[in-house]
This record gives structure tokens, C-alpha cells and sequence, in this order.
């Protein structure tokens, strides 16, 4: 979330022009009463805000946002989530080779990611997070990680990491193309880059478009991906689709239905009490899980979940 930024309306992937997709505001945590414009670029499918609020992350990103809040009051959908988590990063591990390997977890807060991996796979000997929020630094460490407070592109370091995490990171940074290429320099020979993020091409994309998606999570989803164009974007970094999958998207669902129900006048949503926080949440979000697992099978959910390695 650093550099210069872009010209006017120009791709950040390919650089081409893009054309207005929609326009969308903060409906979860109210930080500013501004619309923001999103356009798509017909080249490589990307959707990108512009201008991105790169200057303003104290601004919207609160005090209260979900993942700078530690805590282990858990529902049953996320406690599910996690167990499906568990699977899957048992699953990823299990491909990359090596008696000892580290792992470093791009936005990963406090690190319960990074202890998650630890504890089921002990060949998992050393942790590194790297984090713009300075309050997750003490309980990171106490759990036994190493901590970066900044970004990504600020980061240096001489290790190589074996698997290198970015659930939910890709889409909040200006400039993903950069960002994939930090992380290939950052990646060990044999290494993995594990990396979750919306898919606009989705039921509830389309239904939502014009109003309010919840994957926009306006104004902090900078680009907005397909799967044709994250794989643009990942072969100019330099790097190979290993694996890919769809993933449920119920975040999504529960957050548009949720202001759809605000704008009739059956919900109330402030920045005091934002949408997760929500006491409508959990039934959102179990429902939304519920109606895209029954058509994981044949339909593009609005989450994407890319394995990448190194392309030579």
C-alpha cells in the first residue's frame, strides 16, 4: 500500500484503461460518507477503485476493525470456518517438502494463523508476520512469532520462506502485481504462496452490483479480482498456478443483505456497532455458507483460494 499512485484510472495490473463499473461507500464501518468509483478494465478483468485512499488507512481502518479485535468469542459458523481452515492448510503442507520450514503470514495480525500451522504440522519451526497494525505486535511475539510492523513492500529480510500466507491481502494494496513479486523474492526454492481473495464473477457479485456488495468492503478493497486476472497478475510476478479453487462467500452475502435490511429500515448499522458486530451476523453468515456449499459443484463462489510457486 505504498508507491506513487496510479494515473487516472489506469489498470494496476496491465495499465490499460478502464471503464465505470459501479459506485460504492462504506456500509460497514462508516469511516467516511464519500462514494467511491470502481472501474473494470476490459483487458485482464480487474476491478480497481480509483482513487484509492492509500493516504487515509488510519481513516478506514478503525480502531474496531475485525481483525485488529483479539478474541475468542467464537460462533458456530466461524468455528466451522476454522475447522475447514484446518483441513485445508493440512492439505497445503502437506505439498511442500523439508524436514524444518518457516512460514511467513502477510496481514496476519496477532499470528493465530501462523500458531495454527505450528500446531498441526511440526516440521513448522519458525514464524514470521508482517502487519501495519502495531497492537497485534505484543501478542504476536507472545505466542513466539517474529513481527514486522508496516507492509509488505517495506519489509527486508534474508530468510526464505517455505509457505508464504496472504488470506484477505491481496485486494487491499494498490499495487498486487508488486506485492506478488515481493513475495516471490521472499519465497524458498519448492516454496508455496497460499492466497485467499474475492471473486467478483460471482451469484452475488452480479446480484449486488449496484448495490453495495459486501465484497467491495468499501473503501478497503483496492482491486477486485477474477480468476482470469489474478492469474494475469500472478504471471507477472513471475509465479504458477499450483492449485485453485472456489470458496464460499457468505462474509459477502451477509454483509450486502444486511444493508439491504438496513435500508428498509429493519437493521441498524453504525460505526459504534459495524455490520460484523452485528447480532444478525451469525444466521447471515451460516445462511450464505449454506446456500454456496449446496452449489460449490458447478458455480464460481465469490472467494477464490490460489496456491502459486515460482514459475520456472
Amino acid at each position: 500500500m505504498i508507491g506513487t499512485s496510479l494515473p487516472d484510472r489506469q489498470c494496476p495490473v496491465c495499465g490499460k484503461r478502464g471503464a465505470p463499473y459501479a459506485a460504492a461507500r462504506d456500509i460497514e464501518y462508516f469511516t467516511t460518507p464519500e462514494v467511491f468509483q470502481y472501474y473494470r478494465c476490459v483487458d485482464c478483468d480487474l476491478i480497481y477503485i480509483d482513487p484509492a485512499p492509500i493516504d487515509r488507512l488510519s481513516v478506514i481502518y478503525p480502531a474496531n476493525y475485525y481483525s485488529f479485535v483479539d478474541t475468542d468469542k467464537k460462533n458456530v459458523v466461524v468455528r466451522f470456518k476454522e475447522w475447514l481452515d484446518k483441513r485445508a492448510f493440512q492439505k497445503f503442507l502437506k505439498e511442500i517438502r523439508g524436514d524444518s520450514l518457516s512460514v511467513l503470514d502477510v496481514g496476519g495480525g496477532s499470528g493465530w494463523l501462523a500458531k495454527l500451522l505450528r500446531d498441526i504440522d511440526p516440521r513448522v519451526r519458525s514464524t514470521q508476520i508482517v502487519d501495519i497494525d502495531a497492537g497485534a505486535q505484543k501478542l504476536a511475539e507472545s505466542h513466539g512469532h517474529k513481527f514486522f510492523c508496516g507492509v509488505i513492500e517495506d519489509f527486508a529480510s534474508e530468510d526464505r520462506y517455505d509457505a508464504i500466507l496472504m488470506l484477505n491481502l491481496i485486494e487491499h494494496v494498490e499495487d498486487p502485481v508488486a506485492v506478488l513479486k515481493k513475495a516471490n523474492a521472499l519465497l524458498a526454492p519448492g516454496g508455496r504462496i497460499y492466497v485467499k481473495t474475492p471473486n467478483f464473477r460471482a451469484l452475488d457479485a452480479r446480484l449486488f452490483k449496484d448495490r453495495n456488495w459486501g465484497g467491495y468492503h468499501c473503501p478497503r478493497h483496492f482491486v477486485l479480482f477474477s480468476r482470469e486476472s489474478f492469474s494475469s497478475a500472478a504471471a507477472k510476478a513471475g509465479l504458477a498456478v499450483a492449485e485453485f479453487s472456489y470458496t464460499q462467500g457468505a462474509p459477502f452475502w451477509s454483509v450486502s443483505i444486511l444493508e439491504m435490511l438496513r435500508r428498509w429500515g429493519l437493521a441498524s448499522v453504525t460505526a459504534a456497532r459495524p455490520a460484523i458486530y452485528h447480532p444478525l451476523m451469525p444466521l447471515l453468515q451460516a445462511a450464505g455458507a449454506a446456500f454456496d456449499f449446496a452449489r460449490a459443484p458447478f458455480a464460481r463462489l465469490s472467494q477464490m483460494v490460489v496456491v502459486l510457486a515460482k514459475a520456472d
